[in-house]
């Protein structure tokens, strides 16, 4: 379907703190865009104005602050937003047997209901005034589960679904939804999901301790697996989201880097228990637990 472009280029971009937040906050200002860039802590909100940027306080975990920062949106803008890109999220590690409910409901609150909160918050407006963009940032385990991964996975095949009714939802609004889907990418997502570990995981009492011990330890590890060949930096994802934002013809979703593309195609193609056996061997390098 063909859409029309925006008729003023604003956009808000969640998550934009650093990684691929930042690079498409930067990349859509030097395109002409006024930006309005979100983040959650302090230092980071003074990091974006050091660079000019007038960011806006979010924390998608928190309703009041999802509240407070779609109110403050058009003020930044001078106006509602033509666009959404909803970036911000994180990962919780662990096994699903590990994780306790609250760490589950955690990972939801942030990337699931927050993202949903905030955006149906903006969309009327953006409605509105015409014709309109948002961009999900999903990723390739939206699709595709990895071990100790699996409730990251779960809130991105969420924001999958979610993504696809609202792009059903909105077609006759002139409002275009994309997914983007990225692969391995060089951000510090690994260090927060060390972090999240340390806070939110039983890593002792568990048969993936000595995985745990491997992945969860260290967060500036240099990746070995044979996917990192395709690793890119977050520049490349910034510029799959201004394709979807300003293309005539955006695309429903949009894989970044060769590991995604890579990951698409299995999921479609292969058996599901042989790409099971492939994603273990590859992940754990050694047989799943027996049951006791």
């Amino acid at each position: 379907m063909r859409y029309p472009p925006v008729a003023r280029k604003a956009v808000v971009v969640t998550g934009a703190s650093s990684g691929i937040g930042r690079a498409t906050a930067r990349l859509l200002r030097d395109r002409g865009w006024l930006v309005a860039p979100t983040a959650r802590k302090p230092a980071d909100l003074d990091a974006l104005r050091a660079e000019g940027f007038t960011p806006v306080p979010l924390d998608l975990a928190s309703p009041d602050s999802v509240s407070a920062a779609a109110s403050a949106v058009p003020d930044v803008l001078h106006g509602p937003p033509a666009a959404i890109v909803d970036n911000a999220g994180y990962g919780q590690p662990g096994a699903i047997q590990d994780l306790s409910r609250d760490a589950l409901r955690a990972q939801f609150e942030t990337n699931v209901f927050g993202t949903v909160d905030f955006t149906n918050r903006l969309l009327p407006a953006l409605r509105a005034q015409g014709p309109g963009r948002v961009v999900v940032l999903s990723s390739v385990v939206g699709r595709l589960v990895m071990p100790i991964l699996g409730a990251y996975a779960a809130s991105k095949f969420a924001l999958e679904a979610i993504g696809d009714a609202w792009r059903l939802e909105l077609r006759s609004s002139r409002v275009s939804v994309s997914l983007v889907e990225p692969g391995p990418i060089a951000t510090s997502f690994r260090r927060r999901c060390v972090s999240e570990a340390a806070s939110g995981l039983e890593k002792t009492d568990t048969p993936f301790r000595d995985l745990y011990l491997k992945e969860l330890t260290q967060p500036d590890r240099t990746y070995t697996r044979p996917t990192d060949v395709f690793r890119r930096g977050p520049e490349a994802v910034a510029a799959k989201i201004h394709h979807a934002l300003t293309s005539s013809w955006p695309r429903a979703r949009y894989p970044v880097t060769g590991a995604a593309w890579l990951g698409v195609l299995a999921a479609r193609l292969l058996p599901t228990r042989l790409l099971d056996a492939v994603i273990a061997s590859s992940v754990i390098g050694r047989p799943l637990p027996k049951k006791p």
